[in-house]
């Protein structure tokens, strides 16, 4: 277990009626869709050390998805050269931490893995419905990634007792109705009994928690953009930690 954590959470959207009303979207500004904060370095380390050990874990690419993989990261480089602290060349990437990642445009996903905290996830229309085709996704929140690979969105969210066909309809929508110069975010909040970020689960392995010990919450910042060019919804993760103040129920 490793314990990477924030020093304070800059979303609560337990506390913010914006995010409280589901879906609860709000407009991403420019500059806003990729967020660095203090965590960047310790976060950062730890997806390198999870691309290097467990790469067949965190990172996932089908055929159809490499043009939309090899767009998103074009798309990433580009935020990155207005960002503070990174240096974009044509090889390479100068990270804040000092890191110097190669541009590798045959792995797109793993070079992305390597340059931001956010994990990325191809959504692709297939038929009525987006199919998760593709991922970098060190930090899973209780889901595996090899579960969901090459699924739907309703059978990607099978397990969530709430998620009823009327929702599942309502998220459709919601996918569809993105647009490329309009990227929108939510966020949710979970408590968990460790801060370890990464949380690979599957669906019949239930998440037990305990009632005593530290708690951890933890806070998704959930960005959707579409790809102008190949039309992939591209689902990002941002993902803060800190712990629950003792006596906050």
């Amino acid at each position: 277990m490793v314990e990477i954590c924030q020093a304070d959470l800059p979303i609560r959207p337990w506390e913010d009626d914006r995010l409280k009303r589901l879906p609860g979207l709000q407009p991403i500004t420019p500059g806003e869709w990729l967020v660095q904060d203090d965590a960047y370095t310790a976060q950062m380390a730890h997806r390198v050390a999870l691309i290097k050990n467990r790469p067949d874990i965190v990172h996932k690419l089908s055929e159809a998805a490499r043009p939309a993989a090899g767009e998103l990261l074009d798309l990433v480089l580009r935020e990155l050269v207005a960002s503070t602290g990174f240096v974009v060349g044509d090889r390479t990437v100068t990270c804040p931490d000092g890191r110097v990642v190669q541009i590798d445009h045959t792995a797109p996903l793993l070079t992305c893995g390597q340059l931001v905290q956010e994990d990325l996830v191809v959504m692709q229309k297939q038929g009525d419905e987006h199919v998760l085709t593709a991922a970098i996704l060190c930090f899973p929140a209780s889901w595996s990634l090899d579960e969901k690979y090459m699924k739907p969105l309703v059978r990607i969210h099978k397990p969530v007792a709430d998620y009823t066909p009327d929702i599942a309809k309502r998220v459709q929508r919601l996918f569809d109705g993105i647009q490329v110069e309009r990227p929108m975010w939510r966020a949710n909040c979970l408590t968990y009994d460790d801060p370890e970020l990464h949380q690979p689960r599957r669906e019949d392995d239930r998440r037990q928690t305990s009632q005593n010990g530290p708690k951890w919450i933890r806070v998704e910042r959930q960005g959707m953009r579409r790809l102008p060019m190949t039309d992939a919804v591209i689902f990002s993760i941002h993902t803060y930690v800190v712990r629950r103040p003792e006596g906050d129920s």
